[in-house]
């Protein structure tokens, strides 16, 4: 039986088995070119000044679809969600740095930190309702298995 070759930089993929990991990492890099993207437009094209409240209207509903990704990828699944979503979050907060760096006026707007602790509660949210839910969901399911099961066993019983 021939052995199969290893190759000594794939062990660095390995995080990409990891579902909850890899959609984490892309929805942080969406999140990222849509908010440089933005900023940029916001910053550099001055004939879109006096549409302004379209402009952060639009970008702010694009990042809350986009934020649903892990949300939706993972609604059965609440602690990926959270992995997921803070993945994602730090992503977005490192871009965040990156631009406060170019753009002097953005930290006074909103620190780094603050960003962070935004999307990681936002997310935490998000997992905690799901979890919630999944319970109600369960106890219903239990509840609803149970009075069945007792009914039809009350039915047996009546008739012998």
């Amino acid at each position: 039986m021939a052995a199969q070759p290893r190759l000594l930089g794939l062990r660095w993929f390995f995080w990409l088995r990891n579902t909850a990991l890899r959609i984490g990492v892309l929805t942080g890099i969406y999140l990222s070119c849509i908010f440089i993207a933005w900023l940029w437009i916001a910053n550099h094209i001055p004939q879109l000044y006096p549409f302004a409240d379209i402009r952060n209207l639009s970008g702010g509903a694009l990042t809350i679809l986009v934020m649903a990704i892990p949300v939706l990828r993972f609604r059965r699944q609440p602690v990926k969600i959270f992995v997921s979503g803070v993945t994602a979050w730090m992503l977005l907060t490192l871009a965040y740095m990156a631009m406060e760096m170019r753009f002097s006026l953005l930290e006074s707007r909103l620190g780094a930190l603050h960003v962070f602790m935004l999307g990681a509660v936002s997310y935490g949210f998000a997992a905690v309702f799901q979890w919630v839910f999944l319970l109600c969901v369960e106890t219903r399911h239990r509840h609803v298995a149970q009075t069945t099961r007792a009914a039809v066993s009350t039915a047996r019983h009546r008739a012998h």
